[in-house]
């Protein structure tokens, strides 16, 4: 067993912290975003919306009221 006894979290200053995020950077792999593919509109069915739902959202001024 190890006699290293790791800090508390509130010991860490940022700057510490800062400068561990800094050595790891270079070791995180980003995937390549890809889209997604449009999906026909006639594959789309089986969808309903309530009137009061479909009253809500056409009184929201958010989407072209």
């Amino acid at each position: 067993m190890s006699n290293h006894i790791a800090p508390r979290e509130s010991e860490i200053s940022l700057a510490e912290l800062r400068g561990d995020c800094a050595r790891m950077a270079p070791h995180w792999v980003v995937p390549a975003k890809s889209a997604p593919a449009p999906v026909a509109p006639s594959r789309i069915h089986g969808i309903t919306v309530p009137a009061a739902s479909a009253r809500l959202i056409d009184a929201m001024s958010d989407y072209g009221d």
